[in-house]
């Protein structure tokens, strides 16, 4: 029995399509959901979380569909959302606290305890929260997600506006969950902390999965070399044997060659006899960001559904 498992997980607004036939398998591992803004990530987490329902298809978490079997869902499961989810005018051991009490935990105070001290809070759990930093906030959710030992953990942006060290800190947690037994499915824009700390990446475009396996195994799928060519001015298609275009995002264009050095002299005529000024050219290996936008292109997802955007129309509407 996997601890995830989707099979056709469908998410209409009338005739809008956030989720489409979405069939996964998670077990055991650290797995990141990748896409574009509107792609449909988020919708995604909240049908797993049985905080939104599905139109079509199905879902379950270790064995529980989300439908029927909500509840029993909910205690296999935490989920840590991106907005900050503790209260800043109590302590550190008072936000676990009150959530060992709401979980029903047998000794709440020795639960509390051992959490603090598993994210290295033990000496500051009796300051308030707003003397705490970014990296340490983050840290205090893991300890209020951990207090009823799920065996599912859903982190959304995890690491999002915290610095490097505290960024490298997070994920030394996550993978130690990992490391004792916990699945941990999560989502992030930050491709380099996908590719290094991820057992396997799902890439979703327009509600549907692009592209799906271990960051090795799809930057090996390009078999190409990446030449990565700045320029001035707006270049048509380039047509060079053995050269494919990737991507664009602003200035910068993206090509994957069979033979990276002979390409990039060809390249670099062929833009110019176009009127494009090429103002430099670098070669490397396929990166995770290369993947991403060879799966899904280089624009945000055009007209679609936003969750955020469509929360704040019902908040209107009251």
């Amino acid at each position: 029995m996997n601890a995830i498992e989707t099979v056709g997980l469908t998410k209409y607004y009338d005739k809008l399509c956030a989720v489409d036939h979405l069939t996964l398998s998670v077990n055991n591992e650290i797995f990141a959901l990748l896409g574009p803004n509107g792609s449909g990530k988020t919708t995604s987490v909240l049908m797993l979380t049985t905080l939104l329902r599905p139109t079509e298809g199905s879902a379950a978490i270790c064995g529980h569909d989300v439908v029927r079997e909500g509840e029993a869902v909910r205690k296999s499961i935490s989920y840590v959302p991106q907005d900050m989810a503790v209260d800043i005018k109590l302590t550190g051991r008072e936000n676990v606290l009150l959530f060992a009490r709401l979980y029903g935990i047998k000794n709440p105070k020795d639960k509390t305890d051992e959490v603090l001290a598993i994210m290295e809070l033990s000496d500051r759990a009796d300051d308030l929260i707003r003397t705490y930093s970014g990296g340490m906030r983050r840290r205090l959710e893991l300890a209020q997600a951990l207090v009823h030992e799920p065996e599912v953990l859903f982190l959304d942006e995890p690491t999002i506006g915290l610095d490097v060290a505290a960024r490298k800190k997070i994920w030394e947690h996550i993978r130690m969950l990992r490391k004792n037994g916990m699945t941990i499915f999560v989502t992030t824009h930050y491709m380099d902390e996908a590719d290094q700390f991820c057992d396997r990446v799902g890439i979703i475009s327009r509600g549907a999965i692009a592209a799906l396996d271990t960051p090795a195994a799809l930057k090996a799928q390009l078999e190409k070399d990446v030449i990565t060519v700045r320029v001035s001015g707006t270049p048509g298609p380039v047509d060079i044997p053995g050269v494919h275009l990737v991507g664009r995002l602003d200035d910068e264009i993206t090509f994957a060659a069979d033979n990276g050095r002979e390409a990039m002299p060809l390249l670099t005529r062929a833009l110019e006899a176009q009127g494009v000024k090429v103002t430099s050219l670098s070669m490397r290996e396929p990166t995770l960001d290369d993947v991403f936008l060879h799966a899904v292109g280089t624009a945000e997802e055009p007209g679609h559904f936003d969750f955020q955007q469509f929360r704040t129309m019902l908040r209107r509407r009251k």
